[in-house]
């Protein structure tokens, strides 16, 4: 079991180390509390690291200190589900910067309050940017805003990684509460229809259009659209596709094996995916591990995948009854 708050950073020599990221929204973080982050660092010998995503990890940490390093702190663990709102980024915007056209922090601060650590179908990123040199490389988010002169243009489906995807503008010139309105709208269309999936992904399996026409029609009309069908709910088939939803040639029917690809066992067997986050395989949403075999995986966090295989494999048995 993972110690609370914590993730696996390394092992090496059989001995593992961890790191845990306080959350900061928008990276903002007062002196006396970025004190207490050197103290902690310095007692435990772990090493900080600012983060891509705003925040200040402290990594090299044993297990049997996490603890007592969070009431150090006086934070409470950094909890949430492994598929959530990760981080909602922020450049300086007007308040901080020469070239600011809208207040970034003011928005960005509003969403890091709605919607951080909130359950997602996958790990899910926003960008806020005060003007369109997008410092908060909003281009590149699940959700991205960029201010203009005019107000704020709106992106979705950008992602990094493995398979990078640049977002498609959805609509531009919003004001501050129309923007905060149809951000809403694509949260929740997201929720209730996509399946273990990055936005981007949703967005190419049902195509742009489509997408837009449903988010804009509830914007402008108020109407609800009706809920989309979810991949691989009835064992059909599963085609690879990859950077897709699949990169292997599992289907239903065949065992888990040290070789298959995670994400080929959570599409077609999703009753899999509480296993294999009981054996601390929480990032199912993330490219580079969904891409991964299950022995990749497994040596990555110090398991035996023999073990993992069968727990997989008996998981899949007792789903059948």
């Amino acid at each position: 079991m993972l110690p609370k708050g914590a993730n696996l950073q390394k092992i090496h020599n059989g001995k593992k180390t961890y790191a845990i990221t306080p959350h900061l929204p928008g990276g903002f973080i007062k002196p006396e509390v970025l004190d207490k982050f050197a103290h902690v660092s310095r007692m435990y010998g772990g090493t900080m690291k600012l983060t891509s995503a705003q925040r200040i990890m402290i990594t090299g940490l044993k297990a049997e200190d996490i603890d007592n390093i969070w009431d150090e702190l006086g934070m409470q663990p950094a909890m949430g589900f492994a598929n959530c709102v990760r981080s909602v980024k922020i450049c300086p915007g007007i308040a901080f910067c020469k070239r600011g056209k809208q207040d970034s922090i003011k928005l960005g601060l509003e969403l890091d309050t709605r919607y951080i650590k909130k359950e997602m179908p996958s790990r899910m990123k926003m960008g806020v940017s005060g003007c369109p040199n997008s410092c908060a490389e909003a281009i590149v988010k699940d959700i991205g805003v960029i201010g203009t002169d005019e107000g704020w243009d709106i992106y979705v489906g950008g992602s990094a990684g493995a398979h990078p995807r640049l977002g498609d503008k959805l609509i531009n010139n919003l004001n501050y509460e129309d923007t905060i309105r149809i951000i809403d709208i694509i949260v929740r269309y997201y929720q209730k229809n996509a399946d273990i999936e990055r936005v981007g992904q949703f967005i190419e399996r049902i195509g742009f259009q489509k997408f837009a026409n449903d988010i804009l029609g509830e914007f402008n009309n108020n109407t609800v659209t009706e809920l989309l069908t979810k991949p691989y709910s009835e064992g059909e088939q599963i085609i690879p596709k990859p950077g897709g939803l699949t990169e292997g040639n599992l289907v239903v029917g065949d065992s888990i094996n040290e070789d298959s690809l995670i994400a080929d066992i959570i599409r077609v067997y999703p009753q899999t995916i509480p296993v294999l986050r009981s054996f601390g395989l929480g990032c199912l949403g993330c490219p580079s591990a969904t891409g991964e075999a299950l022995r990749k995986a497994a040596d990555i966090h110090g398991l035996d995948v023999n073990e993992l295989a069968e727990a997989l494999n008996k998981s899949i048995l007792s789903g059948e009854k």
